[in-house]
């Protein structure tokens, strides 16, 4: 018999101590590079967007890989490739830890119109608060010293 699931992951993570050092005109690049990791992965990406501070991905996770060295393995490799590329010369490295949330089938289209507005949403929102709010509407206990 075959092993069936649907495990959809919104993860959320950020720059280390939250520097601006994404250049939003390599957005895409990196982007694409981490899309490249995850279907290496055999995962499915759904939607990836994020500011100069930080990234949101949407994706389907296989059920043989553990969410801890999934996201191990995507900010390990961006990481190397973004300080070998060139495109992001300020960044030193990707914040320790992550955000991530599961969602139901029922609501991936609008966890992929948020991470599709995440521009339009940091104009009035920061980072932070940002992730205390999704931390909290979803029941996630935080400690603020964790969160800066």
């Amino acid at each position: 018999m075959n092993s069936f699931r649907q495990i959809l992951y919104h993860i959320v993570f950020g720059t280390y101590n939250r520097e601006q050092t994404l250049t939003e005109e390599h957005h895409e690049a990196l982007y694409r590079y981490i899309w490249g990791t995850i279907n290496k992965r055999n995962c499915v990406l759904y939607r990836i967007n994020g500011t100069n501070d930080h990234i949101h991905i949407l994706s389907d996770l296989h059920p043989t890989i553990a969410l801890s060295d999934y996201i191990k393995e995507i900010k390990t490799a961006s990481n190397i490739w973004m300080k070998n590329s060139g495109l992001f010369p300020h960044f030193k490295s990707w914040a320790e830890g992550y955000c991530a949330i599961t969602y139901n089938l029922k609501d991936k289209n609008k966890i992929i119109n948020y991470i599709k507005n995440q521009k339009e949403h940091h104009r009035k929102v920061s980072f932070a608060d940002e992730l205390k709010q999704l931390l909290t509407e979803n029941g996630i206990e935080w400690n603020e010293r964790y969160l800066i």
